[in-house]
């Protein structure tokens, strides 16, 4: 899928990081871009920068994704594209000094991460089904979703977000295939350590473990970077119901 044409794209948690990233990237190429946050102020702001719209979600409930996915359809369309930023990383060990890890917080990452995905990828499939095709191939739309190589890697204190992640990998496949007769492809990218925001809070002696697991380049990846995969994914319509890793060919240590 070209994603020239002014073609309506929705990227969640595009705010900041990752996902402001995609919706910049997106936008420099064409496409009408909806900005779905709950950060009002910085969403408005990009949203004004690139042209595009905005709408307060909350990802982790239907209603909420619903409401936001109707108001940017009125500014755009129906949307081809959906790109899935949105997620929290917060680290809580199993066990910390005899305590069980809080049942409520490993609920809540499950709720954003992995639900919020689903529920924005679900409910913009059932929209791109209702519209015409685009190509010979009969493609309608095409989704990618973030995981994470904590799917794979998980460190320490990382149970909640690397069950979180590894569902989203998990769904992957799936729903590529629950999705194939409407012409609908869907993906997964997996990043590593990128400088984002969510990055900033390690410590140093963290990052220097994991640039010392991560063969090359050893350095935190650009947004940029994987702005530019997400956009691959999109126009090469032989990608369906993978995971593709961006990570610098890295590792993760145990903590």
């Amino acid at each position: 899928m070209k994603i020239e044409n002014r073609i309506a794209a929705v990227v969640t948690g595009a705010a900041s990081g990752l996902g402001a990233a995609v919706a910049r990237d997106l936008s420099r190429q064409g496409a009408r871009v909806a900005i779905l946050d709950m950060n009002d102020e910085s969403g408005l702001a990009l949203a004004e920068t690139i042209g595009g719209q905005y709408a307060n979600c909350d990802v982790s409930d239907a209603t909420s994704v619903e409401t936001a996915l109707k108001t940017v359809r009125a500014a755009h369309g129906q949307e081809r594209i959906c790109v899935n930023c949105a997620g929290v990383a917060v680290a809580q060990t199993t066990l910390n000094k005899g305590r069980p890890h809080d049942p409520a917080l490993f609920a809540k990452i499950i709720r954003i991460n992995l639900i919020g995905t689903f529920n924005v990828a679900s409910q913009s499939a059932a929209g791109m089904a209702t519209i015409e095709p685009l190509d010979a191939d009969g493609e309608r739309g095409v989704i990618v979703n973030t995981a994470s190589i904590a799917a794979f890697d998980g460190q320490i204190g990382h149970a909640a977000y690397s069950a979180s992640k590894a569902g989203v990998a998990g769904m992957t496949l799936p729903m590529a295939r629950d999705l194939a007769r409407e012409g609908i492809r869907v993906l997964s990218v997996a990043p590593g350590m990128f400088a984002t925001p969510m990055a900033a809070d390690l410590p140093e002696r963290r990052t220097q473990s994991m640039f010392a697991n991560m063969p090359f380049p050893s350095r935190l990846g650009e947004p940029s970077e994987f702005a530019a995969l997400v956009s691959h994914c999109i126009e090469n319509p032989m990608l369906n119901g993978e995971t593709i890793r961006i990570d610098g060919g890295c590792r993760m240590p145990p903590k």
